[in-house]
């Protein structure tokens, strides 16, 4: 017996190494924890003018975040008449296997950009991504297609699918679909089979974050009307407030977390929190500050210390409390005029890269901005979050995947 148990203890061991996550992995959109907060990464005590190349390889045009999982990159673009799901070896770039489909163009408004936008994700030994056009792959990370689903045939929004799907508890959720007519669902991660669907809002351009309240875990997001927090295991509504876009502003930033508080933003209407605590049998939002002042759009600022830091609307970094929602400071350099960057928390300093593809170095101080380094990354405009791990960071441009390395 003492055998038997020694044998179920090694294997469910194994299993969990299997399915873990390193502190230099980034699975999904936003990292880890969906937070921008980076593990693993070794920042310099003076940055260098310029980044050492390593390897640069192209891959198809889109603005998807790559995610990283041990010594695999897995990317996602468009190459040609295809959406193209690659697996490249980190160290090198080379490509190890690739997935392609035959997916429809992107149109109208959003034709300058035509590749997929939505970041993978990668957990339990699988891949989850979302074209375009509304199309869900799952494949095994040796590259086995498992399943493909396409929940709303011909329906997207106006600048087609933006938003990168969250992998919880062998779940794969996404929100498809268009105005009026979108959904949250929920796939089984192994066989594809819809677990539950909440329709009631379509989608804009945001992703998800997870969060728990009294022990019920639930996705938090921004629709095409407002704000809503969707139960995991069922698909329950939980609590929901509106926060409609108007004129031309979109919902495209993800919620932060922050036990119980959430914090969204949009251009037009600034950044507002909520408690989220139970009433009755349910939960209900209840506001706890706004600041009309600032109103990041495409930038999701970071959390550190009680204060966020982030690129606003009109590409001008700042600080916020965000106990209490007053602006700390504003930099008054405009860092890209549509306000499009990601932000990224490394320990000792925070990082953004704007569209300028110029990566800014600044340190995490609430009383002033302070900039330790500005380094470029890239001839050409950037979209995506960069990468980053041990002394690489990893960025992907318009048409290729480039790995550099702070010597």
């Amino acid at each position: 017996m003492g055998q038997v148990k020694r044998i179920i203890m090694a294997v469910w061991v194994c299993l969990m190494c299997a399915n873990s996550v390193t502190a230099q992995d980034w699975p999904q959109w936003r990292g880890p924890h969906r937070d921008g907060v980076v593990h693993g990464f070794t920042a310099p005590q003076e940055w260098p003018k310029e980044l050492t190349p390593q390897w640069k390889t192209t891959v198809g045009t889109g603005c998807a975040t790559p995610a990283l999982v041990g010594d695999k990159l897995f990317v996602f673009a468009r190459q040609g008449d295809e959406e193209a799901i690659l697996c490249l070896n980190a160290a090198d770039g080379k490509q190890l296997w690739a997935d392609k489909y035959v997916a429809k163009p992107v149109t109208g408004a959003a034709s300058r950009h035509p590749g997929p936008r939505s970041s993978p994700a990668v957990a339990e030994g699988k891949i989850v991504t979302l074209g375009v056009s509304g199309i869900v792959s799952c494949l095994s990370v040796d590259g086995k297609l498992l399943w493909r689903k396409d929940p709303f045939p011909n329906v997207v929004p106006r600048f087609f699918t933006a938003m990168s799907p969250i992998i919880v508890d062998g779940l794969a959720i996404v929100h498809v679909g268009g105005q009026g007519n979108g959904a949250i669902i929920a796939f089984d991660l192994t066989t594809g089979d819809e677990k539950w669907r909440w329709g009631e809002e379509g989608p804009e351009y945001a992703s998800p974050a997870l969060m728990t309240v009294d022990g019920v875990k639930q996705v938090v997001t921004l629709t095409e009307k407002g704000i809503v927090g969707i139960a995991t295991s069922d698909g329950k509504l939980l609590w929901q407030l509106p926060f409609a876009p108007a004129n031309r502003s979109y919902n495209a930033a993800t919620p932060i977390i922050d036990g119980r508080t959430v914090i969204y933003m949009g251009a037009g209407r600034g950044i507002k929190a909520v408690k989220i605590e139970k009433k009755g049998e349910g939960l209900a939002a209840s506001e706890l500050w706004s600041n009309p002042d600032i109103a990041p759009q495409y930038n999701t600022p970071v959390l550190r210390d009680g204060f966020l830091f982030g690129l606003s609307d009109r590409g001008n970094l700042f600080c916020v409390d965000a106990r209490t929602g007053k602006t700390a400071w504003i930099d008054e350099t405009s860092r890209d005029r549509g306000g499009f960057g990601a932000t990224v928390d490394v320990g000792s300093c925070l990082l953004v890269l704007p569209s300028s593809s110029e990566l800014i170095v600044f340190k995490p101080s609430e009383k002033a901005y302070a900039e330790v380094a500005k380094v470029k990354v890239s001839d050409t405009p950037i979209y995506a979050h960069p990468v980053m791990a041990g002394n690489r960071i990893i960025v992907k441009d318009q048409e290729t995947v480039a790995m550099l390395t702070i010597n």
